[in-house]
């Protein structure tokens, strides 16, 4: 008889050991589940897209200037674009040529991106020389709204008093654009030679964006 309910016990705590084991097996097997998710969504969340700084297809960017709607200077480009359609200085390529007239240059915008955006204001314009930096001051102009359709360009125009003193004048060689409403800029090598004066600062003038086609 004691061996029988020694038998019994036996198999009882058999019995318990297995329900045990398995309810064990179910815990780690759950906890691992939800390990799973968690890296997965970190996973996840790490993998989204990062903004990028490239401008155009040729020449370098910078990200000093920062969009800004005010008046004075157009160091930085401002007036009234912002919005999910407006075209970044990423999906634009630059190009600059000079005018018809003496002391003007031409930028082109280029929407290389497959959707059309606008661009609306004033583009901050920085002339680079070896002695330092010059904004250009925004002309009177009124900045009008200009939808850009992909491979389709739209322009500015930047005025500048032309070297006719015979002096050697100041040399700007690099032109730093930065779209309106826009953080990036855009590097363009230029040449513009313009002469030493007090007043020369206030005669470099930008107008917005779209305006002289």
């Amino acid at each position: 008889m004691s061996h029988r309910i020694t038998l019994r016990h036996a198999r009882k705590v058999a019995a318990a050991a297995v329900v045990a084991v398995a309810a064990f097996g179910l815990t780690a097997c759950q906890d691992n589940a939800d390990a799973g998710g968690d890296s997965s969504s970190a996973a996840s969340s790490s993998s989204g897209g990062s903004d990028s700084s490239d401008s155009g297809t040729s020449g370098s960017s910078d990200s000093g200037s920062s969009g800004s709607s005010g008046s004075g200077s157009s160091g930085s480009g401002g007036g009234g674009n912002a919005g999910s359609d407006a075209c970044a200085t990423s999906q634009l390529a630059f190009r600059s040529t000079h005018g018809m007239g003496e002391g003007t240059l031409i930028v082109d915008l280029k929407n290389t991106g497959s959707a059309t955006c606008t661009l609306q204001g004033f583009p901050g314009v920085d002339l680079k020389s070896k002695n330092g930096t010059l904004s250009a001051k925004r002309s009177d102009l009124a900045a009008p709204k200009t939808s850009v359709k992909p491979g389709e360009e739209t322009r500015f125009t930047l005025y500048y008093p032309p070297n006719t003193s015979g002096g050697s004048g100041e040399t700007f060689t690099t032109l730093v654009v930065t779209p309106p409403n826009e953080t990036h800029s855009h590097s363009l090598p230029v040449s513009i030679n313009v002469p030493v004066t007090d007043g020369t600062g206030s005669d470099i003038k930008v107008d917005p964006v779209g305006t002289g086609k």
